[in-house]
């Protein structure tokens, strides 16, 4: 329970001694096993935090929220955990979330943003290059809840019912071949199992994501002065290329890794281990807890 009386759920694994990671995962997804990323981390002595977003499972909504506002729920989990300093991680919609926390959160010792999205600031461009469902949920979210929760609910059960190898016909157009020979196995049970979480309770989660998104974040880039790791894939039609390009561009002296022939799931699940070692170098030895 939040100081506000909002209920936030918090998933907290690996080492009860180990350096925390606070992840910030992608939308619309939960604070739910994610064996792709906690498999590393716990293998490096990694503790790593993740939080259900307002709107997500039981975590209770916050209608209008923005970007930063997900700062001042990390800092209270931290709190209650006792930790004063951490590194971050943000995945695709949760990279905004992470750069945030670089931004604002004290004690923080490095970021790494891995295909996350880069500020909307009103450019139709920043939509170039994405599946069909992402450039209709976008248009919809810049046009404003009203356009986008009719969206969002055509499909009162979404994803609750469906298998992994329907999930990813649904999302034929956000695929491509490289990232779809990868939705197999423990990767697109555990993405399922998130998704499906993220959506028990009705659409508030997503929607409000999505809204945050295309809206001013709360904080600027230019803020963050923590070393900052940036990957992204050149076929990724979730988060396209040119939005590394960008965070790249506007994160002065960032460590960016723009790699040719990868998508936005294979380059989680080839590099995430080489990811994890570069944020542990970057941010230094932990303080003392």
């Amino acid at each position: 329970m939040l100081g506000d009386g909002r209920r936030l759920d918090v998933r907290v694994t690996g080492p009860a001694n180990g350096q925390v990671l606070v992840a910030h995962v992608g939308t619309p997804m939960a604070a739910t096993r994610l064996r792709f990323l906690e498999g590393p981390a716990h293998e490096r002595g990694l503790r790593v935090v993740t939080m259900s977003r307002p709107g997500y499972g039981d975590s209770t909504r916050r209608a209008g929220r923005t970007v930063v506002d997900a700062v001042a729920d990390t800092r209270e989990v931290l709190e209650e955990l006792g930790v004063t300093s951490c590194l971050v991680l943000g995945y695709s919609g949760g990279g905004p979330h992470a750069l945030a926390c670089a931004a604002r959160l004290g004690g923080v010792r490095a970021v790494l943003v891995i295909a996350g999205t880069a500020p909307y600031m009103g450019d139709p461009v920043w939509m170039d290059g994405m599946g069909e469902e992402n450039v209709k949920g976008f248009t919809a979210a810049v046009e404003g809840e009203e356009a986008l929760r009719p969206l969002l609910e055509e499909d009162p059960d979404r994803m609750q019912s469906v298998t992994v190898e329907q999930m990813v016909e649904n999302l034929a157009s956000l695929l491509p071949d490289v990232d779809r020979a990868l939705m197999t196995d423990e990767f697109g049970d555990d993405i399922l199992a998130s998704m499906q979480e993220g959506y028990r309770v009705g659409v508030d989660g997503s929607l409000d994501d999505s809204l945050a998104l295309v809206q001013p974040w709360g904080f600027e880039l230019d803020e963050i002065d923590v070393p900052t790791i940036l990957w992204q894939g050149s076929l990724d039609k979730m988060v396209p290329f040119s939005h590394g390009r960008q965070l790249a561009d506007r994160l002065t002296g960032a460590a960016s890794h723009l790699e040719s022939g990868e998508g936005h799931v294979s380059i989680v699940v080839g590099a995430m281990g080489t990811m994890l070692d570069e944020l542990i170098a970057a941010g230094g030895e932990p303080p003392a807890e």
